[in-house]
């Protein structure tokens, strides 16, 4: 007699947006896999088309406030190309300090109040913080210190309104990137007392899954997040302008948002992970420390090793934060910059790595500097398919080893799920037309 089990699992609690999991097994074999992404649409590139490129930027940061500093600068970057802007020296530090302060709040998050409950046992980080209430307050204070990176930058923590095509409408004082430097410095010891906790916590290896990997290979020879070709594990590499030759978009019946896989059709992973697999032997100083302390064997195949990747890569930001400080302090003083520019048609593309992977933007605008078309790959759209790549094998995984309840089947998914950081909000953007 054929016998089914389903998990479901409406509400993924602990990510950003609204989706759930829902597997199916039919006499032991698991014959469905559904990341179900719930979220509502934001039509996000239909609003921006008509649009003045000046609008771009004030609309594609509210798509989620999480992201919204990495989405503006990637947009700008795409429309300078497009017009033909070059960025200058101050314009790109500004732009990288601003992209390591999202990433130490959307890490900091992420990796202390959302994924480490499940690893030490507890339902929540309100929970986590009657056992470790000093942990607790000094990862929320790393929090905030990325929050305080993208206000001095950006002019808020939340959307930026200091930025602007070809520049920023200020430039920060020498005197108050003094005091933040001081500020990034001191959190390098608070991020490596986290590693050191970090590293006597076993990660379960029912994740365990051979991925491919892949991210911006950097502008130089160092760690960054920023970069002109984009790179797999398996060994191709095309600039960013050709991307569409690399990410294929499509979409599937039960997510409002788009998969993406490879054009050999291989589902892929982004992300902190990917990073560092194709790209952690350059890490320098305490993020190199901290890698070796945590992956001393090196990248794993395991999708839940990216939290411990994250928490790597906020070592990283502190001490590149501080590095971008002291670059803009060895500058003259200035109270504004922006690139002097004509508009023209053009097609701009500009890819970065954020917190959850790369991300793709890509504009085309007419004569007169209205949209003509608006495309954008998120790294959430990105992960869903290796994300439901993961939950399958994972499912099996644990069926095969027998006697697992549902409620801990559940949570291992969960944890799956979780360990991706998904940002739901930024990945909705499907347009159906019948």
């Amino acid at each position: 007699m054929m016998t089914t089990r389903t998990i479901s699992i409406p509400h993924l609690g602990r990510v950003e947006g609204h989706g759930g999991i829902f597997v199916k097994v039919v006499d032991q074999t698991v014959s469905e896999v559904n990341m179900d992404i719930h979220e509502g649409s934001r039509y996000y590139e239909a609003l921006m088309v008509g649009k003045h490129f000046l609008e771009v930027q004030g609309i594609i940061t509210r798509v989620c406030a999480i992201c919204s500093a990495n989405h503006t600068v990637t947009a700008l970057q795409a429309l300078e190309a497009a017009l033909g802007i070059p960025q200058s020296p101050r314009v790109h530090c500004l732009r990288g300090l601003m992209l390591q302060g999202a990433a130490i709040e959307s890490h900091a998050l992420h990796v202390f109040a959302l994924a480490l409950p499940d690893f030490l046992g507890f339902d929540s980080v309100m929970s986590m913080a009657s056992k470790y209430p000093d942990e607790v307050a000094a990862a929320l204070r790393l929090k905030q210190l990325g929050n305080k990176v993208q206000a001095l930058i950006g002019g808020r923590a939340v959307h930026p309104i200091n930025t602007l095509v070809g520049g920023f409408g200020k430039v920060p004082a020498h005197r108050d990137l003094a005091q933040l430097r001081g500020e990034l410095a001191a959190g390098i010891d608070v991020a490596m007392k986290f590693v050191e906790l970090a590293a006597t916590i076993p990660v379960p290896d029912f994740a365990a899954r051979p991925a491919v990997f892949v991210a911006l290979r950097p502008y130089d020879d160092r760690y960054r997040f920023r970069g002109d070709s984009i790179c797999t594990s398996t060994g191709e590499e095309v600039p960013v302008s050709s991307y569409r030759d690399i990410v294929r978009e499509f979409t599937v019946e039960h997510s409002h948002a788009k998969h993406s896989a490879l054009a050999s059709g291989s589902t892929y992973q982004v992300g902190s992970l990917a990073r560092l697999a194709l790209w952690g032997d350059r890490l320098e100083g305490r993020a190199r420390e901290a890698f070796r302390t945590l992956m001393p064997n090196g990248v794993a195949d395991n999708v839940l090793y990216n939290n411990w990747a994250q928490l790597i890569e906020i070592v990283f930001g502190l001490e590149a934060a501080v590095e971008a400080c002291d670059e803009l302090l060895a500058m003259e003083e200035v109270a504004r910059e922006q690139a002097e520019y004509a508009v023209r048609a053009g097609r701009g593309v500009s890819a970065t790595e954020v917190p959850r992977g790369t991300l793709f933007h890509e504009y085309e605008i007419d004569d007169d500097g209205l949209v003509v078309a608006a495309n954008v790959i998120t790294p959430t759209a990105q992960n869903l398919a290796n994300t439901e790549r993961d939950l399958r094998h994972a499912t099996e995984r644990l069926l095969a080893d027998g006697g697992v309840s549902d409620a801990q089947l559940r949570l291992n998914l969960e944890m799956i799920a979780r360990a991706y950081d998904p940002c739901i909000s930024c990945s909705v953007h499907v347009v159906r037309v019948d």
